[in-house]
């Protein structure tokens, strides 16, 4: 018995299609829906933040939290339990997570012209600018993630099983075409495709159990042997493959551990450490020089800082990003420090705010403070203070998160 595995652009009349195959084959249909809402229960995550590592965009701190890595070795834990249940319908960005190895799962791509997408849109209700952009944001998104797992656009052919270019046909005609293919012999089980299934098991929960340690690396693994591709930087080779290689085979059913290098693989750092999260921190202040070089120094420090030149530029990125820390300037052109902090304080109360600034009196100190800042610290500051201060205000941000957990 197969499964199949639908990935398509958007509005190319994909609910249809998917609830016409499962009516006609019996199939279960397994959404993106499904497998975040598992996702985030199990692992006690917001829902929000599992669907942003399938849709994007990429948190600014990623290369600190490495929190897309992360939850994409969760998601890929969850798909390939599922796998071990045939009969089932692999619908979005989840079906992407199924590697062609696993040859019982017939994995379809479902495209249209941006023209012809629109128009259904239009038919949906939707208005043709409205239809417009939302289109072209799912396809920049669907690149994203084929572009983060395969290094391949979404539309690649090499992708897919069978490609259904929907063009002028019908939600009827892709699924005579899916039905006439998803139970030929080569789509069927096999001893060698169950195997896969469970290559795919043991490979996510090594990436599981790397990612805990902060590491990154490229897994695969074949019969319970699994190789780590190492493409980011070392100083220590030797060092970090004997670190790799004593995670890896703590997992179950790996029965060998191989690293290599990869194309990229160069000389620089080594983490030689317990990995934790660092604290996210945004600085705010419109003296560019000043703030890239904080945050240069803190990132060195492990602070996983991000800088903004105005405090629009600092409310804007509260939108779609959760920074512990703010770090923040009073005088600024615009929109200065205390009307920040007041908004801040309004649309994200757990987020810490530090004043740091050369040009506040007591009055300002005292106003900050009955506004909600965690400190108020005078510039020039020694780095080691400012960290000092970070990291009580990252402790309570922690304390918080875990009381109302």
């Amino acid at each position: 018995m197969s499964s199949i595995a639908l990935f398509y652009s958007l509005f190319t009349a994909e609910k249809e299609v998917r609830e016409t195959l499962s009516s006609v084959t019996g199939y279960k249909i397994v959404d993106d829906e499904a497998i975040i809402s598992e996702v985030a229960q199990k692992h006690s995550i917001d829902q929000d933040k599992v669907a942003r590592a399938l849709y994007g965009p990429v948190s600014i701190f990623n290369k600190f939290t490495m929190e897309r890595e992360q939850i994409t070795a969760w998601l890929k834990l969850a798909v390939a339990q599922r796998l071990n249940t045939s009969g089932q319908i692999f619908s979005g960005f989840i079906a992407q997570l199924i590697p062609p190895t696993i040859t019982h799962v017939l994995k379809v791509g479902i495209f249209d012209e941006r023209a012809h997408r629109i128009k259904r849109a239009v038919k949906e209700g939707m208005t043709e600018k409205g239809a417009t952009k939302r289109i072209k944001n799912n396809d920049i998104h669907a690149t994203d993630w084929t572009d983060f797992l395969y290094k391949k656009g979404a539309f690649d052919s090499s992708l897919y099983d069978m490609v259904i270019p929907l063009s002028g046909g019908t939600p009827e005609d892709t699924v005579q075409l899916i039905l006439e293919n998803y139970n030929r012999p080569a789509v069927q089980e096999t001893e060698e495709s169950m195997q896969a299934v469970a290559d795919m098991l043991t490979a996510a929960k090594v990436e599981v159990a790397l990612t805990k340690k902060g590491y990154t690396q490229d897994v695969a693994c074949q019969d319970g042997k699994v190789t780590l591709l190492l493409n980011k930087s070392v100083l220590n080779f030797a060092k970090l493959e004997n670190s790799l290689q004593e995670i890896a085979s703590g997992v179950d059913a790996v029965r060998e551990v191989e690293v290599k290098t990869g194309e990229d693989y160069h000389v620089s750092i080594y983490r030689d450490q317990e990995f934790t999260l660092p604290p996210k921190v945004l600085l705010v202040d419109d003296e560019q020089e000043f703030v890239q070089t904080l945050s240069e120094r803190l990132n060195t420090r492990n602070y996983g800082s991000h800088p903004v030149f105005t405090g629009m530029e600092a409310l804007d990125l509260l939108n779609t990003e959760r920074p512990d820390v703010m770090v923040l300037d009073l005088k600024m052109p615009g929109m200065d420090g205390v009307e920040v902090l007041q908004k801040t304080k309004a649309a994200q109360p757990e987020v810490e705010i530090i004043i740091l600034t050369g040009h506040g009196s007591e009055k300002d100190r005292d106003n900050c403070m009955q506004l909600g800042a965690f400190a108020y610290l005078q510039k020039p500051v020694d780095i080691s203070e400012l960290t000092e201060v970070i990291d009580r205000a990252h402790k309570k941000v922690a304390a918080d998160k875990l009381a109302h957990i």
